[in-house]
C-alpha cells in the first residue's frame, strides 16, 4: 500500500488574527476617519489603529476578560468600535454588539441571555444603560467612550482613552481554533424573544473572502468605504472586517448620521462604496435633487434589509451615475446570502431589461446553497414562477441558535436553515423575495405579495414611501391595505394610487383601500415595521370611515 495521500497541507486555522496581522504590516499608512459632530473628522492610520487595538487587548486582559467571555458594545459607528471589533475576537473573547435602538426590556433580556461580562458604551448612549444597570448582574464593568466634544461621563466608570493610555500592548495573540466563537448578534425578536447567533472565526474568515470577490462586492484596497450600516446590526454586514482584510480607506459615520451627513461625507471623502437599507437612500435622493450634492464617486451602493424599487435604482443610475446593488442575507448568515450582479452577457441588454434583473436580490454567493420548498418540504424548480420558502446552508450559516432549543424547528432534518422568506428562483439562479411568510396576503385563495405592490406604489412620482399590509375581510379572509407617504410638498389622493396600479396589477391584488399617512414606522435598523401598522389597523375593514 502506498503512502497516505490525504491531509498533506498545513493545519492553518482560519482566524481573524491572520487578517489583522497582515493588514498592519501591509497598509500602515492607509487612513481611517470618524465623523465627530461639530468638529473636523477624526483621522488616523492603520498603524495607529493596530497599536491601539493591541493596547485594547491589554485592557481586556486587565479587566479579567477570558476566552469565551462576551464583550459587549453599545456604540455608534466609529474607529473605537472598530478597535473593539478586532481586539475582542483576536483575544479569544466574543464580540457582542448591542442594538442601541431596542426597548429597555429587550436590551436587558439580550445582555442577560448572553451573559455579557463587560460593556463598552459611547457616552451619548450611557442613559440607555443607566436605566437598566441594576438588572444586568453578569456585567462586571462598563467602560465609557467619549463620542462627543463634551459628553456627560459618569465619574465612577472607567474611561476608554484613559485605559488605553495606561495599558501595555498585547505582545502576542493567543492561539485560537477556527471554530472558536468570534462574534455574537441577536435577531430583532419580531416573534418571541430575540435569538442569539454566534459567529465562528472560520465563518467570518470565509465570509470576508467571499465578500471581497470581484463577482460579489469587489471590495479592495482601492476603495473608500463609508460605514452607514450600524455596527450593531449583523456586524455592519461584516464590512469592517472585510475592509481591514484588504486595507480599504474607511470612514465611520459617527453618532446618528442624517442624510446631509451622508451626502457631505460621500462628496468630501470621495467614497466609492457604501450600503444601507432603502429608506436611507430615499431621503438621500431627495436631498441630492434639492441641494445638488455630488455622490458620483460611488461605484456601488449595497442595498439590504428590503428591496429598493426599480424606479429608485434607475433614478440613481440616470441622475447620479451610481449603481445600486441588491444583496440579501440575514443575521443568521453573517449575513451575506445573495448578490445582484449582472452576468456578462446581460450587460448588452437594454437598460430596462438589466434593471428587471437588478430588481431581484441576486444569485447565491459562493459558499451559499439555496433552494425553495413547498409547504410539504418538497424542493421546487428554478423556473421564476414556483413560489416557496427560501432555505439556505453554507459555512457561514447558523446551525443552531445560542441556548435556544425551542427554535429547532427553524432547521430541517437534512441540514438547511429555514429563512422564513418566500421567494422564487429563475432559471438563471436569480432569487426574488416575494415576501416574509408573515407578510404574504392570502385573499380568496390567491397569494398577494405585499413587496410587489409596495414597489409598484413607490414608482409613482408623488410617492416617498409605501407599506402594504393585510387586514381581515369577512368574505376573502384578508385584503391588502396600502399605507402611502407622499413626497414633501406633494398632494396625493388615494384614488391616484388605485388608478396608477389598476393597469399594472390583477384586480384581486389591488388594495381595497389606500391610506395617506405621514410616515411609515421603522424598525431599529430602518426597515419598514409592518407589525406596528398591523397592530394599528387590525380592527379596520377596507373603506371603514
Amino acid at each position: 500500500m502506498g503512502a497516505d495521500i490525504h491531509n498533506l497541507m498545513m493545519h492553518y486555522p482560519l482566524t481573524l488574527t491572520h487578517f489583522f496581522e497582515r493588514s498592519r504590516r501591509l497598509w500602515p499608512q492607509k487612513r481611517l476617519a470618524t465623523r465627530v459632530p461639530g468638529q473636523p473628522l477624526f483621522r488616523y492610520t492603520y498603524a495607529d489603529f493596530a497599536e491601539r487595538t493591541l493596547r485594547l487587548a491589554g485592557v481586556l486582559a486587565e479587566l479579567g476578560v477570558k476566552k469565551g467571555d462576551r464583550v459587549a458594545t453599545l456604540a455608534w459607528n466609529s474607529h473605537r468600535h472598530l478597535e473593539l471589533y478586532w481586539a475582542a475576537p483576536c483575544s479569544g473573547a466574543v464580540l457582542h454588539t448591542l442594538n442601541l435602538r431596542l426597548a429597555p426590556q429587550d436590551l436587558t433580556f439580550i445582555i442577560n441571555h448572553a451573559a455579557d461580562s463587560v460593556i463598552f458604551a459611547d457616552a451619548s448612549l450611557w442613559p440607555i444603560l443607566e436605566g437598566i444597570r441594576d438588572r444586568i448582574p453578569s456585567v462586571r464593568t462598563i467602560v465609557i467612550m467619549r463620542d462627543a466634544p463634551e459628553p456627560r461621563v459618569p465619574a465612577a466608570l472607567p474611561e476608554y482613552e484613559a485605559l488605553l493610555a495606561a495599558a501595555s500592548p498585547l505582545r502576542r495573540w493567543p492561539t485560537l481554533d477556527e471554530t472558536d466563537a468570534a462574534g455574537m448578534c441577536y435577531t430583532s425578536g419580531t416573534t418571541g424573544n430575540p435569538k442569539g447567533v454566534v459567529y465562528t472565526h472560520r465563518a467570518m474568515f470565509l465570509h470576508c473572502l467571499a465578500q471581497a470577490m470581484t463577482d460579489s462586492f469587489g471590495i479592495s484596497e482601492d476603495d473608500t468605504l463609508l460605514h452607514i450600516v450600524p455596527m450593531f446590526h449583523a456586524n455592519s454586514w461584516c464590512l469592517p472586517f472585510t475592509a481591514v482584510m484588504v486595507g480599504s480607506t474607511q470612514i465611520f459615520a459617527g453618532p446618528n448620521p442624517q442624510p446631509r451627513d451622508i451626502c457631505e461625507l460621500v462628496q468630501q471623502e470621495k467614497v466609492t462604496f457604501t450600503g444601507a437599507v432603502p429608506t436611507v437612500w430615499i431621503a438621500v435622493k431627495e436631498l441630492c435633487e434639492k441641494e445638488g450634492w455630488d455622490i458620483s464617486s460611488l461605484r456601488t451602493i449595497a442595498i439590504g434589509g428590503s428591496a429598493a424599487p426599480k424606479a429608485m435604482q434607475l433614478a440613481y443610475r440616470r441622475q447620479f451615475g451610481v449603481t445600486m446593488s441588491h444583496a440579501w442575507g440575514m443575521t443568521e448568515m453573517t449575513p451575506l446570502g445573495t448578490i445582484a450582479r449582472l452576468k456578462s452577457y446581460m450587460k448588452q441588454w437594454p437598460e430596462d431589461a438589466q434593471y428587471e434583473v437588478r430588481a431581484r436580490v441576486g444569485y447565491p454567493s459562493v459558499g451559499v446553497d439555496a433552494r425553495i420548498v413547498d409547504e410539504e418540504g418538497r424542493e421546487l424548480p428554478w423556473d421564476g414562477a414556483s413560489m416557496g420558502e427560501l432555505q439556505v446552508r453554507g459555512p457561514w450559516v447558523v446551525s443552531a441558535y445560542y441556548d435556544n432549543p425551542e427554535s429547532a424547528e427553524r432547521f430541517t432534518a437534512d441540514g438547511w436553515f429555514r429563512t422564513g422568506d418566500v421567494a422564487t428562483i429563475d432559471a438563471e439562479g436569480y432569487v426574488q423575495i416575494t415576501d416574509r411568510t408573515k407578510d404574504l396576503i392570502k385573499s380568496g385563495g390567491e397569494w398577494i405579495s405585499s413587496v410587489d405592490v409596495e414597489n409598484l406604489i413607490m414608482s409613482h412620482p408623488k410617492v416617498l414611501e409605501a407599506a402594504v399590509i393585510a387586514v381581515p375581510h369577512p368574505k376573502w379572509v384578508e385584503r391588502p391595505l396600502a399605507c402611502v407617504v407622499p413626497k414633501p410638498g406633494q398632494t396625493l389622493e388615494p384614488g391616484e394610487i388605485v388608478d396608477f396600479l389598476r393597469p399594472r396589477l390583477a384586480k384581486w391584488a389591488l388594495p381595497d383601500e389606500v391610506l395617506i399617512i405621514e410616515a411609515v414606522p421603522k424598525t431599529s435598523v430602518g426597515k419598514f415595521d409592518k407589525k406596528v401598522l398591523r397592530e394599528r389597523y387590525k380592527r379596520r375593514r377596507p373603506n371603514d370611515a
